[in-house]
């Protein structure tokens, strides 16, 4: 069961959909989308249909340019800024919030974790740079976070491989996956594994946070 709540902004409205934890909760889980799709992106949908019944309400959140229908979204600044307009939407069940996202919603959360107080990072997908452009790295959004952060990453993401972050990084590698975690049908490992491998590492993950 899932429930949407709509949450004004300085940006327009943003969405939440909730996805309640089964029995006692002992997070939230806030994630939101990429500059290139919305909450229905595969490794989101597969967090929100598992984590519940490990005891982690997962709300995914539509950032307000994908809720007005817009195809583009906005400066990085305009994303700071609705993000942190809703924060306090995500803090009302009372728990502690892991702030995550996928690609560009990655980035939201590690620029403003400090900022909000958020427990954790969860960055799926990060892109530590453009395709082809190493040398334009994001690296010191991710390193300044300054809460504990995760990365699960494709193993062949063009926007950055697991090998090309930073030592000390909190890396998952999902073997043969592109940036969207797709895998080839020739691949090794199959799509629903490569799905459920983000959902455990994750699971893992959120369980060993520090109260």
């Amino acid at each position: 069961m899932s429930e949407s709540e709509t949450v004004g902004t300085p940006v327009g409205d943003a969405r939440i959909t909730w996805h309640e934890a089964q029995g006692t909760a002992r997070s939230v889980l806030a994630v939101s989308h990429g500059a290139g799709g919305g909450i229905e992106a595969r490794d989101l949908a597969a967090l929100a249909a598992a984590l519940p019944e490990r005891g982690v309400t997962v709300a995914l959140v539509e950032q307000p340019w994908r809720v007005a229908g817009k195809k583009l979204a906005p400066a990085p600044k305009t994303l700071d800024a609705a993000w942190t307009a809703l924060w306090p939407a995500l803090r009302k069940p009372g728990l502690s919030v892991v702030a995550g996202g996928r690609s560009a919603g990655a980035r939201v959360a590690c620029r403003t974790a400090r900022e909000l107080g958020a427990h954790a990072v969860l960055a799926l997908s990060f892109p530590l740079h453009p395709p082809g452009r190493p040398e334009k790295s994001r690296a010191d959004e991710l390193t300044g976070a300054g809460v504990p952060t995760l990365v699960i990453q494709g193993g062949r993401d063009p926007f950055g491989r697991p090998e090309e972050f930073p030592d000390g990084t909190g890396i998952v590698e999902v073997p043969h996956a592109d940036h969207g975690f797709a895998v080839p049908k020739k691949a090794p490992i199959g799509q629903d594994e490569a799905l459920m491998l983000i959902v455990e590492a994750a699971a893992e993950w959120l369980v060993g946070l520090p109260d």
